[in-house]
């Protein structure tokens, strides 16, 4: 039943004729942070290797989905972000209809899901060796009460301020306190 709603989500039906891994691509980089923007971070997510997803991300790019820059701390490193036609292509994911779906459970059945597909990937993630990924709230790295004026939140890992509009996207380098809690317990 998993792999049959995964497959409600394809997109295949919209006429956008991408592939999966295209699809992935492109809400990875929609819902990524400033530093997961990048090649080897979505290689990383998507549990591929580079070139796999260098061939993913360069059909992207030379459809108009996605453009390639230079990331502004460090030149040397290419990010990429949504074109305007990336950001349409993706209002008709098919993955909406699986989120209204889901926003039409109760409130505890939700709650549940989450915490029960958050639980699945860490332990597939473990098992692959593979990175989790995760949003700030619930990253080691994340900070409240900033060490920088202005900003009420932080990243130690990165020494960087968030803004709030950040604190919901995806990231690389995310470390789970809770499972580092977890580990120290033991």
């Amino acid at each position: 039943m998993l792999v049959r709603l995964g497959r409600f989500g394809c997109g295949d039906e919209l006429g956008a004729r991408l592939t999966p891994a295209q699809w992935m691509a492109l809400r990875f980089f929609a819902r990524a942070n400033q530093f997961s923007k990048t090649p080897s971070a979505f290689a990383r997510f998507h549990g591929t290797t580079r070139g796999t997803a260098s061939q993913t991300i360069k059909s992207l790019v030379s459809a108009g989905f996605l453009k390639r820059h230079r990331a502004k701390s460090d030149g040397r490193r290419a990010c990429l972000e949504l074109t305007a036609a990336g950001e349409r292509v993706l209002k008709s994911d098919g993955l909406h209809a699986l989120e209204e779906a889901i926003k039409e459970l109760p409130i505890a059945g939700r709650h549940i899901l989450t915490q029960c597909v958050q639980e699945l990937t860490k332990q597939l993630a473990n098992r692959r060796g593979a990175p989790e990924f995760g949003t700030c709230q619930d990253c080691l790295f994340f900070t409240v009460g900033g060490k920088k004026a202005g900003y009420p939140c932080y990243c130690e890992y990165a020494n960087v301020a968030l803004l709030a509009d950040e604190l919901d996207q995806l990231c690389v380098d995310y470390k789970s306190r809770t499972a580092v809690a977890a580990e120290r317990a033991e």
